[in-house]
């Protein structure tokens, strides 16, 4: 109850980030459902007018016809202003990891089309080193899918394919698999492990957002929304 009402906080915090003319990211999960609840209602109460947005999954782009948030696409509009995502793991660097909800390819597309990237996260999500508390994800096309795993197994990570939860292989809206890198002690050299990764023919992208965040909203449990930047010189 507690982390649902964080939640809703950040989702309304963030939506009041957003003004009128600007042509959006729309992220996926959990705090994002918030977010979109209260970017329709700015949107019917007249506060804000030409508004567009990119989802960045099937189910946000279902949730937003729903709501009657307008939609583009980045072919019609290539750079966005504004990106509003979740995310399962922020270093004190606002490095990130995202994925856990399986849209981490097309987050990573539209994040990188736009000039702010603004997260919402609750305090449970900030951590010392990334890959403590969450896996982190890595996209992998179908064929010979298996390949990858002694790779990433020589990175000091245990690798697994994310299956759903009745057993079967998770497939992304791509139509590719994920699996899940675990640490022992956390990930302590992202930029090295992100870097091998795109090296490798048949890894499609992973979770890792590297000094991609221009903020960070952070709710708390008692409602409360406060919002990090990047150290000087990070960005």
């Amino acid at each position: 109850m507690e982390a649902e009402k964080s939640k809703e906080a950040v989702g309304r915090e963030a939506a009041m980030l957003v003004q009128s003319g600007m042509r959006l990211g729309l992220g996926t999960g959990s705090t994002v459902a918030h977010f979109l609840l209260s970017l329709s209602e700015r949107i019917e109460n007249g506060g804000l007018t030409d508004i567009l947005g990119v989802p960045s999954s099937i189910w946000t782009e279902k949730r937003a016809l729903e709501l009657g948030i307008p939609l583009t696409s980045l072919a019609e509009n290539p750079v966005l202003d504004l990106t509003i995502d979740g995310a399962d793991e922020v270093d004190p660097n606002m490095n990130l990891v995202k994925g856990l909800g399986g849209a981490l390819l097309r987050e990573k597309i539209i994040a990188q089309a736009s000039r702010r990237l603004a997260i919402m996260v609750d305090e449970s999500k900030l951590v010392e080193n990334l890959g403590t508390k969450s896996p982190v994800p890595v996209e992998v096309v179908p064929f010979e899918w298996g390949i990858h795993l002694g790779f990433i197994d020589s990175m000091q990570a245990d690798a697994k394919l994310r299956v759903t939860s009745e057993g079967n292989t998770l497939v992304t809206d791509n139509g590719n698999f994920i699996l899940d890198c675990f640490f022992e002690d956390g990930l302590q050299y992202p930029e090295e492990f992100e870097q091998r990764l795109a090296s490798r023919a048949g890894i499609v992208e992973s979770g890792l957002f590297i000094q991609m965040a221009t903020e960070v909203l952070v709710g708390k449990v008692n409602g409360v929304v406060s919002t990090l930047y990047p150290k000087h010189g990070d960005l």
